[in-house]
């Protein structure tokens, strides 16, 4: 069994940067989307297998809104990575043959410059003076890290969730930047449902009186906030069909009824709340604040007057494949569709593959047997 994930903490406890962790300095100034500016920051990344003399075995990887750049083992850090059955040697993306890059979300707290971070013009933390962040932002971020790396074109770059957004916008933004893409549970813009599971997220943040307009601390710190955000967010990440099966309405023992009348009662109930208590000081409430709004605002039919279509056809790969669950409710199917048709009505070989998983949004980041061997298929093909 793999050792546990160790964390390093700063003072102020915002920050969670994995061992191993690797560190690109982005150029200063670092202009944003919507304006403002970064000085001094940095993205967060890590690397697996060997770059090749001719440079051109490169993949990326762009992640959701949680995870850290640890996605597999690595020499620096032993811990498994959060997709480590999908990366390594012989694994789906096999190192043995590609050279893999996994950056952090810039604006994330897990190492990539955010909320969370000190800003150099006062020396505290950013907080709510981070300039507002785009999913934009973090796909030029990313760019600078593989070209700081030496690389002029990748092989694929692959996204998943806010990833899958990421990616996008990596392509259009940067012609020519990538061969090819694989877009997992992703979309090209934001569906009014997700927004609204969103925005509630962020409500419960900022309604907790701890939170204290950003100015949180370890002492004083929106723990309610977060673990109701957490738990909207985990049960959009699952389908009905997963809760039904996993729990049922089996009840909780309980020796003590009386304690709380509106107690948990269900096991769902008791599931929901150890996942959010796990979650809720491992990542910074700022950056989660800032971090979902981004995906919000994402929409590439802003590049092409309103059509959405039209904004994926400016994109132009060699193939591509959109992978989504048929059980996602966060993003559906037809978002997964959509991307492939638009990306090959700009010209590309591309492929929607629709998976019969019962596990969600997140069923790429469990179910294996079935997102495995499609993206091992695909980059075999490449």
């Amino acid at each position: 069994m793999a050792s546990p994930r160790r964390i390093a903490y700063t003072a102020a406890m915002t920050e969670f940067i994995p061992p191993g962790t690797r560190f690109h300095p982005l150029p200063s100034p670092f202009r944003m989307k919507r304006g403002g500016a970064l000085h001094g920051a940095r993205v967060a990344y890590e690397t697996w297998g060997t770059l090749n003399e001719r440079r051109d075995n490169a993949v990326l990887i762009v992640t959701g809104l949680s995870p850290d750049a640890h996605a597999a083992r690595t020499p620096g850090n032993p811990a498994d990575g959060w997709w480590e059955p999908m990366l390594g040697p012989g694994k789906p993306i096999d190192t043995d043959r590609w050279f893999v890059v996994c950056v952090n979300s810039l604006g994330s707290c897990k190492g990539s410059t955010g909320p969370a971070s000190v800003n150099p013009d006062t020396g505290a933390l950013y907080r709510l003076d981070f300039p507002e962040l785009s999913v934009e932002d973090g796909a030029n971020a990313a760019f600078d890290v593989v070209r700081g790396l030496g690389i002029e074109q990748l092989a694929c770059i692959i996204g998943n969730s806010m990833g899958g957004m990421t990616a996008l916008a990596y392509l259009l933004l940067h012609p020519g930047a990538a061969r090819t893409h694989i877009n997992i549970s992703g979309s090209a813009q934001a569906l009014p449902f997700s927004i609204a599971i969103r925005s509630l997220q962020r409500e419960a943040i900022r309604l907790d009186p701890q939170w204290n307009g950003g100015q949180y601390d370890d002492e004083t710190y929106p723990e309610s906030g977060m673990r109701m955000a957490r738990k909207l967010g985990v049960i959009t990440y699952r389908s009905a069909l997963e809760w039904d099966g996993r729990f049922g309405r089996v009840r909780l023992e309980s020796d003590r009824p009386d304690e709380d009348p509106f107690g948990l009662e269900f096991q769902v109930e008791s599931y929901l709340e150890g996942h959010a208590r796990r979650f809720v000081r491992r990542f910074d409430p700022n950056c989660y604040l800032y971090l979902s709004r981004s995906m919000d605002w994402f929409d590439l039919a802003e590049y092409a007057d309103g059509d959405v279509m039209q904004g994926l056809a400016k994109i132009r790969v060699q193939r591509a494949l959109a992978i989504g669950a048929a059980t996602d409710i966060l993003f559906p199917l037809q978002q997964q569709q959509q991307i492939a048709e638009g990306l090959a009505a700009g010209g590309a070989q591309a492929e929607f593959l629709p998976l019969e998983s019962p596990q969600g949004h997140d069923a790429f980041l469990v179910d294996y047997d079935r997102f495995g061997p499609a993206v091992a298929g695909f980059l075999a093909g490449i």
